[in-house]
């Protein structure tokens, strides 16, 4: 890798992102201390899956109670485009990102080809929204899509700021990468406005004790639920930074197979271990999601490229 543009990418800055959904859970409480721990370790943001089936909270209201309980993370719930109308998925994004101050983002759900159209109606109530703007608290947030099928990268080309790519190999991330880059400038976007993480599912419970040597035996393996990293916090640290460093990735989204045992061992191992080596920032330079994501304001009335 000689060019510029992959050289650039190398030197960026390294970004991190975890899950905090906990299976069997309805209460809040154990969702905003799962929080809480990611802001210890300065994660860019928290994701939080929805599920109309599961009792309890949805996903946007149990981030809404950790919006007051943290001060500077991201919080980014998945909301499903097929059960809800776009008008109501704005006014729920614009009220999570008004109580926490500017860290609401929105996990798109393309499950369906009508989600980028929902992302194009969502974009457009904010920008007549800012037209009509009295009190500046004009809603900001991020989107975030999940580009690892071929149907969903049309939109997280066309509209995400941050898109997440599950692949065991950093050739077929650097590929899915590069490939979304190429379609955000197709779309007339600049590619470097759209930041692409690796999303991991990962197994800290053995410790520093792989069953084989290497990034958790090799690197991340396949599994029915997505890649899978099982190994040591330091054989994790070492993956991210390669991934990160050769330009395959911005940065990552790991989603702790065990949510309390893996995300305190991700932050106090792990996260400590990059911040030790200068890899990785120790302390929040702003206080809004697009901040920690080195992101700019987007443009009036922006739905993401040419209509």
């Amino acid at each position: 890798m000689t060019s510029s543009s992959t050289s650039s990418r190398g030197r960026g800055l390294l970004h991190l992102a975890a899950a905090v959904d906990l299976p069997g859970v309805h209460d809040i409480g154990p969702h905003v201390e799962l929080a809480r721990l990611a802001e210890r370790g300065g994660l860019d943001f928290v994701t939080l899956d929805d599920s109309f089936a599961r009792p309890g909270p949805d996903a946007s209201a149990v981030l809404a109670q950790a919006a007051p309980a943290t001060h500077r993370v991201g919080l980014v719930p998945t909301l499903t485009t097929t059960h809800t109308e776009p008008f109501d998925i704005q006014a729920t994004i614009a009220t999570l990102d008004r109580v926490s101050r500017g860290r609401a983002g929105w996990r798109i759900d393309v499950s369906t080809t009508q989600a980028g159209e929902v992302a194009d109606a969502v974009a457009k109530s904010w920008g007549s929204w800012e037209d009509d703007a009295e009190t500046g608290e004009v809603p900001n947030p991020v989107r975030v899509v999940d580009a690892t099928e071929g149907h969903a990268r049309s939109t997280a080309a066309r509209h995400a700021d941050v898109a997440l790519v599950r692949a065991t190999s950093s050739a077929q991330a650097r590929a899915v990468r590069d490939q979304l880059r190429s379609d955000a400038a197709g779309f007339g976007r600049d590619p470097d406005s759209l930041r692409v993480l690796a999303s991991l599912l990962i197994d800290l419970g053995d410790g520093e004790h792989a069953a084989e040597p290497g990034h958790g035996g090799g690197g991340p393996r396949p599994t029915a639920r997505g890649p899978l990293y099982r190994g040591g916090p330091v054989d994790l640290a070492d993956l991210i930074a390669s991934w990160h460093q050769d330009g395959t990735v911005d940065g990552f989204h790991l989603t702790p197979v065990e949510p309390r045992r893996d995300l305190e061992r991700l932050v106090n191992g792990t996260v400590g271990l990059l911040q030790h080596r200068g890899l990785f920032r120790t302390f929040y330079p702003g206080s809004t999601l697009r901040e920690h994501l080195g992101l700019t304001r987007p443009a009036h009335q922006y739905v993401g490229g040419a209509p």
